[in-house]
């Protein structure tokens, strides 16, 4: 049995999400269907996170175990080809170690939220990007960005589906910056909430619109309570960009 870790670039538009669901297509059963159309085998692949419905990924690290002998490449082709017309690209694969763990083995993970600050309509960026008409000011935005850094109860940031064993989590960094038209907030750490990305860009969309002061993002922090969210952002706007692994073992990956 060969552990292959696998890069994956996907538009999540057409999909439930990535984790497998009853009730409609999602990335993780397109990649299983893949590899079983190519090995004949069933297999189970683990992501480094679980995105929802319409979120996006640059580069999702994932993996699944293959028993079929075949190289890392030809799997990569292979499975690119099977994909078809899903929106998903595998750009990496290689052979890991056998206790290397998409999820487990993640030390970090990354997001980017991006929107279009705009009154026109969006055309090419339709369902990849939140689109926010009034103006924004980011600057705003970064300032009350920086109460949420570090470890905190981020309960007012939470989905009230979330299954996490607690709210206490830590934010490495976040960040918001405007390139053109385009407002962009960053932000890593361990491990997220379920919605808190999403929670915490809605919010901070208030302060840039002027109906929040810049402290009332703390204070919603601090209310530690979900009525104290003020906006929630669409899913669209969200990609997954980075998942973060110890040297000895992102040298292997």
């Amino acid at each position: 049995m060969t552990r292959f870790a696998l890069t994956l670039e996907f538009d999540g538009t057409p999909f439930m999400g990535l984790q497998r669901q009853a009730h409609g297509p999602s990335v993780q059963q397109a990649i299983e269907e893949a590899v079983a159309r190519i090995t004949g085998e069933t297999v189970t692949m683990h992501a480094a996170g679980r995105t929802d419905a319409g979120v996006h990924a640059l580069a999702m690290r994932a993996h699944v175990d293959v028993a079929k002998d075949i190289d890392a490449f030809r799997l990569m082709e292979a499975l690119n080809f099977h994909l078809r017309p899903d929106p998903i690209a595998v750009t990496a694969c290689a052979v890991v170690a056998d206790d290397w763990h998409a999820r487990f083995s993640c030390t970090g993970r990354a997001y980017v939220y991006r929107i279009v600050n705009r009154r026109a309509p969006l055309a090419l960026a339709r369902d990849r990007a939140w689109q926010v008409p009034q103006p924004l000011d980011a600057g705003a935005m970064h300032r009350a960005a920086q109460a949420l850094v570090g470890r905190h109860d981020f309960t007012t940031f939470r989905s009230v589906h979330c299954q996490s064993a607690s709210a206490v989590k830590t934010l490495d960094t976040i960040a918001v910056r405007r390139e053109g038209e385009t407002v962009l907030v960053e932000t890593a750490a361990r491990s997220f909430l379920h919605h808190q990305v999403r929670s915490m860009v809605g919010c901070l969309a208030l302060v840039g619109m002027g109906r929040w002061r810049e402290e009332q993002v703390g204070e919603a922090l601090a209310a530690r309570d979900r009525a104290a969210l003020g906006l929630n952002a669409p899913a669209c706007g969200l990609y997954f960009v980075r998942a973060d692994y110890p040297p000895s073992e992102a040298s292997t990956s």
